[in-house]
């Protein structure tokens, strides 16, 4: 296994992939964007995407936009770790700068959903953690969506109704974190991340270390 950068401790380690997926409302984004600027050594994966740019969005910051044809053939080619079709658009991660973040020590966050998700642990299971956001009920999920006054009624219905269905993989998680408050979710989810980072399995300057305590006692 490649070793990566060094942890706090000064142990190398291989970075991770730390998948966040939750029903649209029930605060995955908001979780995201708290780890990323609470927690050094973790980024954003970038996804491609073919849906139009939203005002506001970056190029290669928030998305990189390409062609359907474009987007075809990177799967075609192998160029993608995941990808889905998300309310008629097509959007996925690709593969080579994961790879080398991970390889560089480099934790790398997803906010994907179950598809995406079951590729992603298919190509790569040592290197992911996959959490599952959930709401404390559907009215406090059809609140938040209202509150955000983003979309139309109708698309809120459609996303209320395409909830049942994404939770319905919450088994095939590697943790449930049901998000009463956003200040406790995150506490938990921050504590997942530090928890696995800690895996020996990750940590792989771990052999030379504990070899090099054995060699001053012995000395």
């Amino acid at each position: 296994m490649t070793t990566g950068g060094h942890g706090t401790d000064g142990v190398e380690r291989r970075g991770l992939m730390f998948v966040l997926s939750s029903p649209s409302g029930a605060g995955k984004t908001t979780l995201s964007r708290m780890l990323l600027e609470r927690e050094p050594g973790l980024k954003m994966s970038v996804s491609a995407t073919t849906r139009q740019m939203r005002p506001g969005e970056v190029e290669g910051r928030d998305y990189f936009f390409v062609s359907k044809p474009k987007f075809e053939t990177m799967v075609e080619q192998g160029e993608l770790l995941e990808w889905a079709t998300v309310f008629d658009n097509l959007y996925g991660t690709p593969r080579a700068p994961v790879e080398a973040a991970l390889s560089a020590g480099q934790d790398v966050l997803f906010d994907i959903d179950w598809q995406g998700t079951q590729q992603l642990h298919q190509k790569a299971s040592v290197d992911v953690v996959r959490v599952f956001i959930l709401p404390p009920s559907a009215a406090d999920l059809e609140k938040r969506l209202h509150s955000r006054a983003q979309d139309s009624d109708e698309v809120i219905r459609k996303r209320m109704s395409r909830a049942s269905h994404e939770m319905s993989h919450w088994a095939e998680y590697d943790y449930i974190v049901i998000n009463h408050n956003v200040d406790e979710a995150f506490a938990e989810v921050q504590s997942i991340l530090k928890a696995e980072r800690l895996k020996r399995e990750r940590r792989t300057g771990l052999v030379g270390f504990v070899r090099g305590l054995q060699a001053q006692l012995q000395g």
